[in-house]
């Protein structure tokens, strides 16, 4: 059950880590459009402000979980080394069900975030008049694979199955 849970958690961080990456390079490519067309054809594609801040924000909501899973996050363990490894251990349980509970309350308002959006049919303030909630679903989606890997990460320590 746990190898499962865990396998499914790798495959899923490692598809928003390429997704992540995917709306990384279209946001340079945005902003490199943007550049070229105003520099050399008095041209702007009017939207790059707002699309790169959209692909921003998605890129980083969808590498949240592989970063964890990666150890890339940052970890103060100035104190916590001080303790034995079965005493680390309790720590990074109480911090993976502190961290996934917190990640919940967030999931739950980013949800709710997007549904009133959709509901309201709210649109950008910009020339493209994009449905908000278009943008905003990387936030639930993102937020859910984190809490996915603060569970495996938990379990892994409940268990001692690294």
């Amino acid at each position: 059950m746990l190898a499962s849970l865990k396998a499914l958690s790798k495959r899923l961080s490692r598809l928003g880590a390429y997704i992540s990456s995917i709306l990384f390079v279209l946001l340079v490519i945005l902003i490199m459009t943007e550049i070229i067309g105003r520099s050399f054809f008095d041209y702007s594609t009017m939207l790059a402000d707002e699309y790169s801040g959209y692909f921003y924000l998605a890129a980083v909501f969808f590498g949240l979980a592989y970063t964890f899973e990666e150890g890339g996050h940052i970890r103060i363990n100035l104190i916590t080394s001080r303790f034995s490894e079965r005493g680390q251990e309790w720590i990074d349980i109480f911090a993976g069900v502190m961290s996934a509970g917190v990640m919940l309350f967030v999931l739950y308002y980013c949800w709710l975030f997007m549904i009133d959006s959709f509901e309201m049919e709210m649109l950008s303030e910009n020339v493209s008049e994009t449905p908000l909630y278009l943008t905003q679903i990387a936030m639930p989606i993102g937020i859910a694979l984190f809490v996915l890997s603060f569970l495996v990460f938990t379990l892994k320590r409940i268990f001692n199955d690294y």
